[in-house]
């Protein structure tokens, strides 16, 4: 057959692979090869990357560590720097014992005033807010219903006295008639029980006119103590009824209470004083415990401890003149139980905590520091009484103290000496905070040791490396 025929050309047409078929087998074998190669690339780059970030991280450090680095290199010549911290001395003061405890302002009299007889107030003669005395008006009710009830009473009594007389006149009659023989003895003792009837009587109504003379009385409401109104509960025209309907609360300001507690163990310290005749002051502090609001004096323990809470409630008195304190008021109270004289007080910045106890970063010299232990006592939250370990006129490091360690160079600095000379609340309140930030990293630690820095110091010296 000729190969050039149509017959033969149509059916090695049929037979042939599609125009497609091998593309797609070519694809699908290299196309595993194609990520891999990728893959490789992006590694290389990456390794590229990361060196050249070493190397400028290296290169930063030793520019940063400056000549004082030597030759030893960026981070061993910064570690051996001397550390700029502040430093405070030890000093001698009177310190007070101060105890605290959460209290309420409390009246010693609140009253509810309300009538003690049913009727329509007719007239309101207080203004809410007012102060007023004992005595002092504040309402009227109708007393007429009650007026016309003492005169019906009185007339009845006018009646009965009348009856009394005469019984009285005729037991006379009665008598001089039996001494004659001319009465017999039983007209006299009976007429001696009529009159005896007649003063019962008597009696009773002069009771009903008694009664109705104190409920006139009672038409006048008055306040029983000396304080300030409140708003008022009921308004005029209004019918009262006795003993249910409040008009009004009275509440006495001056002087005022403050209740507050203290734990058990407290009880035995404020009691020795108490009964050695000691006037023991109080002060009541705001919501925040920032403000003081007023000083006064402690008047009463109570008698029993709650078993509930482990707390005894105490009772402070204040004059109150200047209405400082409100009723029903949320104060923190102050109780100072007495005075340590010629205490030796270091500032509460310096003071760190570790697993051997409380201890201190005490000046060797002028640049150099070691590590103190010391015991520690009271403290007013600024300073803290030194048991043992200090004396007056050593220095302690308040500032910086979180990259120290036994035996560190250091220097101090120009506005850490400046301070040393100022207020002491003032001089302590700035380092409690890196104080805090080193008792937290440390006290599992401990006190650092002989050629040993903190941890948390080295991880701040890393990163300033960085």
């Amino acid at each position: 057959m000729n190969e050039s025929s149509p017959i033969r050309t149509e059916t090695a047409r049929a037979y042939e692979p599609g125009p497609s078929e091998a593309p797609v087998r070519t694809r699908r074998r290299f196309r595993p090869i194609r990520w891999l190669v990728l893959l490789a690339i992006l590694a290389g780059l990456g390794a590229v990357a990361h060196r050249w970030y070493d190397a400028r991280s290296q290169k930063g450090a030793e520019q940063a560590a400056g000549p004082t680095g030597g030759r030893h290199g960026g981070r061993r010549g910064g570690s051996d720097m001397p550390q700029a911290v502040g430093i405070a001395p030890i000093t001698t003061d009177d310190m007070p014992v101060v105890l605290q405890g959460l209290g309420t302002v409390t009246p010693l009299a609140t009253v509810t005033v309300k009538s003690q007889i049913s009727g329509y107030l007719t007239e309101i003669k207080f203004r809410e807010g007012q102060m007023v005395k004992a005595g002092d008006p504040l309402v009227q009710i109708d007393s007429r219903p009650y007026e016309a009830l003492l005169a019906q009473y009185q007339g009845q009594l006018a009646r009965d006295q009348a009856l009394l007389q005469n019984s009285k006149l005729d037991l006379q009659r009665y008598q001089t008639l039996n001494r004659q023989d001319s009465i017999s003895k039983q007209n006299v003792d009976t007429q001696g029980a009529l009159v005896k009837q007649n003063e019962g009587t008597v009696a009773a109504d002069q009771a009903l006119v008694d009664q109705q003379k104190l409920n006139i009385a009672y038409t006048r409401i008055t306040s029983p103590v000396d304080g300030r109104v409140g708003l008022r509960q009921v308004d005029q025209g209004n019918y009262i009824s006795a003993a249910s309907t409040a008009i009004v609360v009275v509440t006495q300001l001056h002087p005022i209470s403050v209740v507050f507690t203290l734990p058990e163990d407290d009880v035995a310290r404020v009691m020795r004083r108490v009964r050695a005749g000691a006037s023991l002051t109080v002060k009541a502090y705001d919501r925040g415990d920032s403000h003081e609001i007023a000083t006064g004096k402690l008047d009463t323990v109570d008698n029993q401890i709650d078993t509930t809470t482990g707390t005894v409630k105490l009772r402070a008195l204040f004059d109150n003149g200047d209405e400082e304190l409100f009723p029903n008021q949320f104060v923190n109270a102050r109780l100072t139980v007495e005075t340590l004289h010629d205490a030796t007080l270091v500032p509460n910045g310096g003071i760190l905590q570790g697993s051997p106890g409380a201890y201190v970063y005490l000046m060797d010299g002028d640049d150099k520091v070691v590590v103190r232990p010391i015991k520690t006592g009271e403290t007013d939250g600024t300073r803290t009484v030194v048991l043992s370990g200090l004396k007056p006129g050593d220095r302690v490091v308040t500032d910086g103290t979180d990259r120290l360690k036994d035996g560190a160079k250091v220097r101090v600095t120009e506005g850490a000496q400046a301070a040393t000379g100022q207020d002491k609340a003032t001089q302590a309140a700035g380092p409690q905070a890196p104080a805090a930030d080193a008792a937290k990293e440390t006290p599992s630690e401990g006190a650092p040791q002989q050629g040993q820095r903190p941890e948390g110091g080295r991880k701040r010296h890393r990163q300033q490396g960085q």
